[in-house]
C-alpha cells in the first residue's frame, strides 16, 4: 500500500513556521494540521501565537482551540485527532501540511509510535507527586535515571509530569518507555514526510525575533488573556502553565513590575525556543533553511521545490 504523502514545517517559536505552513498548504492544494500543545486549546490565541484569519490565507487549519482549557492533554490523544484530520484531508484529495513546534508531537505521529493502554495508577501517580514535592524535582529524575536513563536523558528534571509517566509506566508494566517506544516503531510508519525545518544561522537574531514578538503579545491583549488563565479556577494546569501567561502572575499579585515580568516571559521563551531547537537538530531527516540568511521568497521556492520533487506532486 502506498504511504501517505505528508509536509512537516517546524523549528523554534517565532521562526515563520506559520507563514510558510499556510503558503505551501495553499500553493500545494492543502490543509494545515497543528502541531502545537497550546494552540489546541481553546482561548490561548495570544500566548500560544495562533494564526489570524489573515495569516491563514483561506487554508483549512486544523487541530487549533479545540479543547476546553479545564482538560488535560497528551500525546497520545493528540496522535489520536492528528490521525484522523490525515485521513480526512487525504480523502478529499489534499495534502496535509503539519506545522509546529512541539517536537514530541511531530515525532510521534510521523514515527507512528503507539502509546500504552494502560490505566493510570492514581496511587503510584499521587505517591510519586508526593515525592517530588517532599524530595525535590531532580530526586525524582534521579529515579528515572536509574529505570530508564535513555528517557531520563529526554526528559528535562523539571519536567516533573513526564518525569512521573515514564516512571508510572515502568512500575506498571514492567517495561521502559524507552522499550515501549522501540516496540511500538517495529510498525512502520504510514506517512512518506518531507521534513521542513526554519532556524537562524546566528541564534541571537533568533532570541531578537523573540524577544519583538514578546513586545507585540502586550500589544494583543496578552494581559487580559494571561489574568484569565491565572485566576480561573476551572482552567487545568496544563493550560495553566503555557509560556505566555505563568509569567504575569507576579505582576497581577503586586509582586514585580510589568516590565520585570514582560523580561522574564523573554528569557523564559527564549529557554524554550533552545529546547525546541535541541529536539528537532537530532532528526537528520529535516531539510533546515536559515531565516537570517535567506529571504523569505527565497524559503518559499526552495521548500515547494524539495516538496514537490519528493512526494511527485505536480
Amino acid at each position: 500500500m502506498d504511504k501517505i504523502k505528508i509536509a512537516a514545517v517546524v523549528g523554534p517559536t517565532a521562526s515563520g513556521k506559520t507563514a510558510l505552513g499556510a503558503y505551501l498548504a495553499k500553493e500545494l492544494g492543502g490543509e494545515v494540521i497543528s502541531a502545537d500543545s497550546m494552540q489546541i486549546y481553546e482561548g490561548m490565541d495570544v500566548a500560544s501565537a495562533k494564526p489570524t484569519t489573515e495569516e491563514m490565507l483561506g487554508v483549512p487549519h486544523h487541530l487549533i482551540g479545540i479543547i476546553p482549557r479545564c482538560e488535560a492533554f497528551s500525546v497520545a490523544r493528540y496522535t489520536e485527532l492528528a490521525r484522523e484530520k490525515i485521513n480526512e484531508i487525504t480523502a478529499r484529495g489534499k495534502l496535509p501540511v503539519l506545522v509546529g513546534g512541539t517536537g514530541l508531537y511531530v515525532d510521534s505521529l510521523l514515527n507512528n509510535i503507539s502509546f500504552s493502554e494502560n490505566e493510570a495508577d492514581q496511587a503510584l501517580r499521587a505517591e510519586l507527586f508526593e515525592k517530588a514535592e517532599r524530595m525535590g524535582a531532580q530526586a525524582l529524575w534521579e529515579e528515572l535515571k536509574l529505570i530508564d536513563p535513555e528517557s531520563a536523558e529526554r526528559i528535562e528534571p523539571n519536567n516533573v509530569k513526564r518525569v512521573i509517566r515514564a516512571i508510572e509506566v515502568y512500575r506498571t508494566t514492567g517495561i521502559t518507555m524507552t522499550e515501549q517506544n522501540r516496540r511500538s516503531k517495529l510498525t512502520p510508519s504510514p506517512y512518506n514526510a518531507v521534513k521542513i525545518g526554519l532556524k537562524t544561522a546566528d541564534r541571537r537574531k533568533l532570541y531578537d525575533r523573540i524577544d519583538l514578538r514578546c513586545d507585540k503579545m502586550i500589544e494583543a491583549g496578552i494581559l487580559d488573556e494571561a489574568r484569565e488563565v491565572v485566576f480561573d479556577e476551572t482552567i487545568g494546569e496544563t493550560a495553566k502553565k503555557a509560556i505566555g501567561c505563568k509569567e504575569f502572575a507576579p505582576y497581577f499579585n503586586g509582586e514585580q513590575s510589568l516590565e520585570e515580568s514582560l523580561e522574564i516571559l523573554k528569557r523564559e521563551t527564549r529557554r524554550y525556543a533552545k529546547r525546541q531547537l535541541t529536539w528537532f537538530l537530532r532528526d537528520e531527516n529535516i531539510t533546515w533553511y536559515n531565516i537570517d540568511e535567506m529571504s523569505f521568497e527565497e524559503i518559499k521556492r526552495n521548500a515547494l521545490e524539495l516538496i514537490r520533487s519528493n512526494l511527485d506532486i505536480e
